[in-house]
């Protein structure tokens, strides 16, 4: 598939003529309900983001570098990337879980293990407890990290299905502003280790909430239906999306579809397993675009300016600890309220138009925060400085899943959310664990090699990003899809020909289709794939 408009689907939800236009979060208390439970799962995203925030902060406090001898080289990028070490240990067996025992047991698995990570973190005595405490919370990360966002994309109520999935990757900032305002206070802690300490402890909050209040949350339909509980799927598709009429449209219309899709892709082999996420045609375009965007979302400059932004600001000039985690704090507040604005309006501006616009941004902002660095450099002068700060806040000065703001106006909200709706049931839980092991192999090999090439060539490294945000433009233009307004399953069956199809047998089953009208049975839409 070559040039942008090849690349772009047009295509119209089937079930939208379905909704009750009276029906809104705000005013239905069932939804209300199922938004509650939807929130408890985004927190997954919040507490891995407080995580990878807490040791770039971590890096500026006094209190926390001298306790442990002053980190350095190798041994700081190890600190870094444990943590990504951990989560793709965890890796192999995320998928399996989650298709297994169901997306909200895996969640709960994961979130105790986090618990068990940040106990020990807190209670370090030494560099070799700390580096396995950050491994054990990467681990258990891995697992709910996976459950997670599929958990909250196949409960979601379909008109807000988008901006819910979009929010998950959102969400890492707020816990990234919860671990930069929580260190700049305790930085003032200085005599104690409390002051390092006691952000490791805040850690735990939101997992606790998950151990306790997931075993009463209801678990995805889409899971349920592949495991043969149909009535189990059709009473919580009913329960929460109609007011718990089971002879809804809308709910007879999810049904159908799902029921087609698991039905497809059961009666073809090559769709099913991890082998097929590379020898079926369809797979090939998803996993073309998953790893891909996968490896930009940490490869956009971002990697320089999250868990080295510490360097970053001394190297203009910056060396008041007080005033770099301050700095920290106000870029995390910002870059949460620009991701935020871009999971608001995913499904309103479309997915290709928001990566197309994010790859450009960056490329601009990140080529003048180079040249401005390289002022600083040669000149000393503050006004560049000042620059590198204003360029830092519009392209990129949080960490992990895109962090950047420009990254944050695609990357971020679509990363997790674009993923898990191109992918069909059977491979969801796989293809989703590959984005996740591209991301942490991208972040490992960011966290060694960053701090070897800023310390040799210092800013010049910036020259190597800009070339390859040029590249990342080029291929968001060419191979990125729009998925605008479709279901999860016509979204998924799109890249396969077949979303015209599972949509005509939804319409049917709700009763918006005549019986007689040219619409494929299931069994029909098998033998043609």
């Amino acid at each position: 598939m070559t040039g942008g408009a090849a690349a772009v689907a047009s295509a119209t939800g089937g079930y939208v003529h379905l909704l009750d236009p009276r029906r809104n979060w705000y005013n239905n208390r069932r939804l209300i309900t199922l938004n509650a439970w939807i929130v408890l799962c985004l927190v997954t995203s919040s507490y891995n983001g407080f995580d990878g925030s807490l040791l770039n902060s971590l890096q500026s406090m006094d209190t926390w570098t001298g306790y442990f001898n002053h980190p350095q080289g190798s041994l700081l990028g190890l600190l870094n990337a444990i943590q990504n070490i951990g989560s793709i240990a965890a890796f192999p067996f995320a998928p399996y879980l989650s298709d297994g025992i169901g997306r909200r047991y895996t969640i709960i698995i994961g979130s105790t293990i986090v618990l068990v990570g940040a106990a020990l973190q807190t209670a370090s005595r030494s560099i070799g407890m700390f580096i396995g405490a950050r491994f054990m919370i990467g681990f258990g990360v891995s697992w709910a990290h996976n459950a997670s966002p599929m958990l909250i994309t196949e409960l979601s109520y379909p008109p807000y299905r988008a901006s819910l999935t979009s929010l998950y990757n959102s969400l890492w900032t707020s816990g990234a502003i919860i671990a930069a305002w929580t260190t700049f206070g305790t930085e003032f802690m200085r005599t104690s280790t409390w002051s390092w300490r006691i952000p490791s402890l805040i850690q735990a909050a939101p997992a606790v909430w998950q151990v306790i209040l997931l075993w009463f949350a209801p678990e995805s339909p889409r899971y349920l239906i592949a495991k043969g509980r149909e009535a189990e799927a059709l009473k919580t598709l009913a329960y929460y999306h109609a007011d718990g009429d089971e002879t809804d449209p809308l709910v007879q219309y999810e049904m159908e579809e799902v029921k087609a899709a698991i039905k497809i892709d059961r009666s073809v082999a090559a769709n099913v397993g991890w082998k097929s996420l590379f020898t079926t045609s369809g797979n090939r375009r998803r996993l073309r675009i998953i790893l891909a965007i996968a490896w930009f979302s940490q490869w956009s400059g971002n990697g320089l300016t999250s868990y080295y932004l510490n360097i970053i600001l001394q190297n203009i000039g910056i060396t008041s600890s007080t005033i770099k985690l301050l700095i920290n704090a106000l870029l995390q507040v910002w870059g949460f309220l620009f991701g935020l604005l871009a999971s608001l309006i995913v499904e309103r501006v479309g997915r290709r138009p928001l990566f197309i616009t994010s790859c450009a941004g960056m490329l601009v902002f990140f080529t003048l925060l180079t040249a401005c660095t390289g002022v600083y450099a040669v000149h000393q002068t503050q006004a560049a400085a000042h620059a590198v700060i204003a360029f830092i806040a519009l392209h990129g000065a949080a960490y992990r899943r895109a962090h950047n703001y420009l990254v944050r106006l695609a990357f971020t909200p679509l990363l997790i959310s674009y993923t898990v709706e191109i992918l069909p049931y059977g491979v969801r839980a796989k293809g989703l664990t590959l984005l996740n092991f591209t991301v942490s192999c991208a972040l490992v090999f960011n966290q060694y090699v960053n701090p070897i090439a800023l310390a040799h060539i210092q800013w010049r490294y910036y020259i190597v990003y800009c070339g390859w945000l040029v590249f990342e433009l080029a291929y968001c233009y060419i191979f990125i899809i729009e998925t605008k307004g479709l279901s999860l399953e016509e979204t998924a069956a799109l890249f396969d020909g077949t979303g015209e199809q599972l949509a005509a047998q939804g319409l049917q089953a709700a009763g918006a289709v005549p019986p007689d009208s040219p619409t494929e049975k299931t069994d029909d839409v098998v033998d043609k794939v």
